[in-house]
């Protein structure tokens, strides 16, 4: 009987072993399955993570690493002037009264439109002078016409015939002359006087106002008018810059009214001689003015570019972004796979930065709304 109960016990110990033994290998393989499972779903959130949307991708811009020569930038401030090859002043040529003024300070003109009218006795006298000239001219017409039949029927030596020729050119000449100075005052018939504009452009002052009394001895100018299609900067140099200063050197040009927009010009003209006051020497950068953007007497800041020994990894500055106190760049692989590299800068310019080490020739790197996806990378 003894024999019987210890054979039946170690059957259910037997049994309870294998079944302890299958119920725990059931919980390991379980164990498993859920923790592959975990972690595939988090790789598959981690990709979907570092996954650039179509959104972004538009959103952003992507430049490539290039290898270039070393450039280092001058800035220097100045201002907008006219050309002063195409800024003619206005003087009156009469004195009297403005009667009106037909345009004002900064108004678009074409050549021959009427600016001002002035009523003046100047003008009274020049129409008498033309009447009188004429007049003189027919009566020297008439004598010669009547010496000319005397000294024909010989009652009248050749020299009085002669003279009679000298008078009539003498009126002639005299017509002429009243004539153009008709001509060049732009006069008419009436007494008054209009002032014309002599070219296309701009009103650039203005010393005139309607009732104002104008002296014929007068020296200054009543308008100003210049084309400003084309515009100078006028830039200041430091005397420790001016060995840097070239003939044709590239310049870049901003304003203070346009700060996203680079206008383009060079240095056409460098002045040899230092203002006694400021001690720095000027330059002249000659520009384009599409659209009439630049002004006279605007401030601008202009960024001078000249090449330096060496060659360098060269970017987008904007491509840079200081964080930790790095500089760091994003680096774009493909849309899931973009990295946070940090690199070190040798110099940056207004457009481009040089990396001394960091990134290599033909990589590329996020270069506009980099910094929203450093921020989703990096948080």
């Amino acid at each position: 009987m003894k024999a019987e109960t210890k054979q039946f016990d170690f059957l259910i110990n037997s049994n309870w072993s294998a079944t302890a033994f299958l119920y725990l290998c059931m919980l390991a393989l379980v164990g498993t399955c859920l923790s592959s499972c975990t972690k595939t779903e988090e790789k598959q959130e981690e990709s979907k993570a570092f996954m650039l949307s179509d959104t972004m991708m538009s959103r952003i811009t992507i430049d490539t690493v290039k290898t270039e020569t070393v450039k280092n930038e001058l800035t220097l401030v100045g201002k907008v002037v006219p050309d002063e090859n195409q800024v003619i002043k206005v003087f009156p040529l009469v004195g009297g009264n403005v009667e009106d003024v037909n345009v004002e300070l900064g108004d678009n003109v074409k050549k021959g439109q009427k600016l001002a009218t002035i009523r003046s006795g100047e003008v009274a006298d020049f129409e008498r002078q033309l009447i009188q000239a004429q007049s003189d001219l027919l009566i020297a017409q008439k004598n010669l016409s009547s010496t000319e039949d005397l000294y024909e029927s010989k009652l009248v030596p050749e020299r009085d015939a002669i003279t009679a020729r000298q008078m009539v050119d003498k009126a002639k000449a005299e017509v002429n002359r009243v004539k153009e100075i008709f001509s060049i005052y732009g006069l008419g018939k009436s007494t008054n006087y209009v002032v014309k504009s002599p070219i296309n452009g701009f009103i650039i002052s203005k010393n005139v106002n309607r009732g104002m009394q104008l002296r014929s001895d007068n020296s200054e100018s009543l308008f100003t008018v210049g084309q400003i299609a084309d515009v100078w900067v006028m830039a200041n140099v430091n005397e420790s810059d001016i060995p840097r200063i070239k003939l044709g050197m590239a310049a870049n040009v901003q304003t203070i009214s346009f700060p996203d927009e680079l206008f383009k010009g060079k240095v056409d003209k460098i002045y040899n001689v230092l203002d006694p006051e400021s001690k720095a020497m000027q330059i002249r950068i000659q520009l384009q003015n599409v659209g009439f953007k630049l002004k006279p007497e605007m401030h601008a800041t202009v960024h001078l570019n000249f090449d330096e020994d060496g060659q360098m990894n060269a970017i987008p500055s904007q491509s840079i972004i200081f964080d930790r106190s790095k500089n760091w760049v994003m680096v774009f692989h493909s849309r899931s796979k973009i990295e946070t590299r940090p690199v070190e800068v040798y110099r940056t310019l207004a457009n481009r930065a040089y990396i001394k080490s960091g990134l290599k020739d033909g990589e590329r790197v996020i270069s506009k709304n980099q910094l929203l996806v450093y921020d989703a990378l990096n948080d």
